[in-house]
């Protein structure tokens, strides 16, 4: 559904349109009226966008009205229209008319085409309101094929409508990721953790409903989402609470006796009736199902599919009791129902037919036009190109004859002189490159020395150099790649509030790769990850780096006995909480400040990481987060420290 939107730079038609779409729920009469003088005025003032906008929204209205020869008319009127402009926003509801349009007559394929191009030209209007209802309307087409794609679309709609702010555009989302909840518990009907939490989603939305019940026209889609959690409960007929669900379905039943949403009130008592048998309390149900059946005959016309599936109901009844005569009696009286379903549906097919017959037609002869003014105009460029073309000719041989004695005197000297450049230009373009990447490099390099030690920036890109150097192209590509890989890593992480485990853990190897490849593979590493680590848990970015630089630069690096071996061992202590172990069998701390090579780098890192951790054991108001540890001796470092998880 579209909200009413009350911008001031809305056209006046676009908001007497939104105020005539608003009253299709209380007021037909003048939900139409309004509408048609929407209409009137934006043919009036020329403005294709508000005549898009008008005749969309009329054809919902008349959609909801099941007028669809008007639904059909509006919805083309539109799209064809949009497809007269550039405008976005026109082409946009465009999109949605003929998305609307094709998923009424089953047609998912175009539909689907159709509302996809319309909610990217929204998202990129940033409508959220329309984004939401377009991206729920998406979900339900990808149903019941692809749960992948019904979720994505389902969350997305969740998405937009909250950005909306738009209590009808929630409403409807929350009713499409409800309806893919559903879907998953009847598909895995054992899984009592999921029904939980679709119970508790579905209940969370009935709750939302109430809280603005009178700031939501759409009273059924309030009264569906009662409907909806109803259905979950009985899907656990002896774990839910009957009192709970009997409510819902009569909060359910009096909103559709006071707004007169029949659909909604036969379906209550149905569902009532089908609890009723489930739990064997028979002579309950048949009062239900014959209370429906009473309820079809006092409307104003008749629906032959609800009085078959209520003595479809009351046929398993009496078979469930062995009244035969009953279930002969309620089978005379289903199969009845059942044809004049059958006769009624096959009726409205060749109706529909007829439309869809009608619509195609129209939209070939559109095709057709568009293809043959398509086609003079470019049998008329084409003209414009052959005379051009002639021109140049005529223009070409006098030139040609003037300078051929000319042209033929220096073609040796020109191709010479040409062979000579391009070799130079191959050569100054290969030099180029290279300089451009170091020059790259080099800039990105100071950007990063909060994250990077400038001793291994400089002693990577000398390294680099001294390849470039030695005309070792292959290794020096390798060694560009990784190290422009490792500074375009860090420099995301930087703009991120958090990282998986997997990408800072990659951001590692490949900076320890630089380094052995710097240090001549002077040391190996590894990476331990106990079981129950996940490696999409979500950590604060470059916490662990200068650790890890710290442990090669001040313990690997000087050791010349034993060839190196850095650790690092990731496991969980609790929910919150990832214990992180780097550890080196390098000279350790005391031998490493005697030989004063320890830069201001390494304490400004360690506090930095410090700080880092107590911010968040305070956010938290954990103490355990700030946890910092150090052991130290001859046999190398260790240090260990407790990462949040986000």
């Amino acid at each position: 559904m579209l909200s009413v939107k009350a911008q001031a730079s809305f056209s006046r038609s676009e908001k007497m349109a939104n105020l005539g779409y608003f009253y299709r729920f209380t007021d037909t009469v003048k939900s139409k009226k309004l509408l048609a003088d929407a209409l009137s005025l934006a043919r009036a003032t020329g403005s294709k966008r508000d005549q898009v906008i008008c005749l969309t929204l009329s054809s919902f209205t008349y959609r909801k009205l099941r007028d669809i020869k008007k639904f059909s008319l509006c919805a083309e009127q539109a799209y064809d229209i949009s497809t007269t402009t550039d405008d976005e926003y026109a082409k946009a509801y465009g999109y949605m008319a003929m998305g609307t349009f094709k998923a009424y007559f089953d047609e998912k394929a175009e539909a689907l085409n159709y509302r996809l191009k319309g909610y990217a030209l929204f998202k990129k209007l940033r409508l959220y309101s329309q984004c939401a209802q377009i991206s729920s309307d998406i979900s339900y087409l990808f149903s019941p094929g692809s749960d992948a794609k019904i979720k994505k679309y389902a969350r997305e709609a969740l998405y937009y409508a909250k950005k909306s702010r738009d209590l009808e555009s929630i409403l409807y989302a929350r009713l499409a990721y409800g309806s893919y909840l559903i879907q998953m518990t009847e598909k895995q009907r054992k899984n009592d953790k999921l029904w939980k939490n679709a119970v508790k989603f579905q209940e969370q939305t009935t709750t939302f409903a109430s809280s603005n019940y009178t700031k939501i026209s759409s009273k059924t889609n309030i009264a569906i989402s009662h409907i909806n959690l109803a259905a979950l409960y009985v899907q656990r007929v002896r774990q839910m609470n009957e009192k709970l669900f009997l409510k819902e379905l009569e909060t359910a039943e009096s909103i559709s006796k006071k707004y007169y949403i029949k659909s909604i009130y036969g379906n209550s008592l149905g569902m009532r009736g089908q609890y009723f048998m489930l739990n064997g309390e028979y002579e309950k149900a048949k009062r239900m199902f014959n209370e429906g059946i009473a309820y079809q005959h006092s409307l104003p016309y008749t629906d032959n599919e609800m009085y078959a599936n209520f003595h479809q109901s009351l046929k398993e009844i009496a078979a469930a009791q062995k009244d035969y005569h009953s279930y002969y009696r309620y089978d005379q009286i289903f199969s009845k129902y059942n044809q004049l379903n059958y006769d009624e549906n096959l009726q409205s097919n060749l109706q529909n037919a007829e439309i869809k017959f009608e619509s195609e037609k129209k939209m070939l002869r559109i095709r057709q036009l568009e293809n043959e003014a398509r086609l003079q105009k470019k049998n008329k460029q084409l003209g414009y190109v052959i005379s051009a073309i002639l021109f140049l000719i005529i223009i070409f041989i006098y030139i040609s004859f003037y300078y051929r004695k000319r042209y033929y005197r220096k073609q040796a000297e020109n191709l010479q002189q040409q062979q000579i450049n391009n070799q130079l230009k191959l050569d100054l373009l290969e030099k180029d490159t290279l300089e451009h990447l170091l020059e790259k490099l080099s800039m990105e390099r100071r950007f990063l020395r909060s994250q990077m030690d400038p001793h291994f920036i400089f002693n990577a890109l000398g390294n680099i150099q001294s390849v470039i150097l030695q005309g070792d192209k292959a290794k020096a590509v390798m060694y560009l790649s990784k190290f422009a890989k490792l500074t375009r890593d860090i420099l995301d992480h930087s703009r991120q509030e958090s990282v998986t485990l997997e990408e800072e853990t990659e951001t590692l190897k490949t900076y320890i790769e630089l380094q052995q490849l710097r240090l001549q593979n002077a040391f190996d590493y590894e990476f331990v990850f106990g079981e129950e680590v996940g490696m999409q848990e979500q950590i604060p970015p470059l916490l662990i780096q200068p650790l890890v630089e710290n442990a090669i630069e001040h313990g690997l690096k000087p050791l010349e006995k034993r060839k190196g071996k850095l650790a690092l061992t990731f496991k969980k202590q609790s929910e919150n909480i990832l214990i992180c172990v780097v550890k080196d069998n390098g000279i350790g701390l005391e031998a490493s400040k005697k030989n004063q090579k320890i830069s201001s780098h390494l304490p400004l890192a360690t506090r930095i990481t410090q700080e880092r951790l107590s911010l968040y054991s305070g956010k938290r108001k954990d103490p355990a987060i700030s946890y910092f540890y150090t052991a130290s001796s001859e046999n190398g470092c260790t240090v260990t420290i407790h990462i949040p998880l986000l």
